[in-house]
């Protein structure tokens, strides 16, 4: 008997919580549909407006990239701007739903995609210049020798693409410590590089203008 009246006590218990918890079960989800049907409302927004200002179309007749590349990263931007939205609301649904913890590790989310935005643009304008200084490399060299032009047209892409990268990841806060050493150091090699490329091809010329400048005193 005894038994009885606590299994009842329970489930009165259980049911009592649960009517007191469905309207913030139901306003959450409430928002949060309208979240993912505003997304998907705001994805549709962006491409329109990528279509009508020909973004695509101006990149392709300047012949900064293909049409698989500006899809890819255009898909990526609305991507992540859909996601945005939805995190938007999320946060407010998780707050109605009674869960601090979950809140918190959205607005962290939301505080850092504009991170990642700015890092994909970034990526894509990186992307942009490098097949532009593969052109302008490529037929400003052509003149001397083909196939020199185009390792040294390759040379320039790569190099910006590889500087791209490292902004890309300092942006996204991924190692930027080590970034930081790793571009200091390559600078530095550039540096001592061409310090002593000019100061060996041009010892002659420099013994020869200290030479005629001790005659002169």
């Amino acid at each position: 008997m005894f038994l009885f009246n606590s299994l009842e006590i329970v489930i009165e218990s259980f049911f009592t919580s649960f009517l007191v918890y469905l309207p913030n079960l139901v306003g959450g989800i409430l928002i949060f549909s309208i979240g993912v049907i505003l997304s998907q409302i705001v994805k549709k927004l962006v491409v329109t407006l990528s279509n009508f200002f020909r973004i695509g179309t101006i990149i392709k007749n300047a012949k900064l990239g293909n049409d698989q590349d500006i899809k890819i990263w255009r898909d990526i931007v609305v991507e992540i701007i859909g996601w945005a939205v939805v995190l938007l609301f999320l946060i407010p649904a998780s707050e109605i739903w009674g869960l601090p913890k979950v809140t918190e590790v959205l607005q962290q989310l939301l505080y850092y995609l504009p991170n990642v935005i700015v890092a994909v643009v970034i990526g894509f304008v990186g992307l942009i210049f490098s097949n532009l200084a593969y052109d302008l490399v490529r037929h400003g060299m052509k003149s001397i020798d083909a196939s020199s032009a185009r390792t040294l047209a390759a040379l320039a892409k790569y190099a910006i693409v590889f500087f791209t990268i490292l902004v890309v990841l300092d942006q996204l806060g991924v190692a930027q410590d080590l970034i930081r050493i790793l571009f200091t150091g390559i600078v530095i090699m550039i540096s001592l590089a061409g310090g002593l490329a000019f100061g060996l091809g041009g010892k002659e010329i420099a013994q020869e203008f200290l030479e005629k400048m001790r005659k002169k005193v």
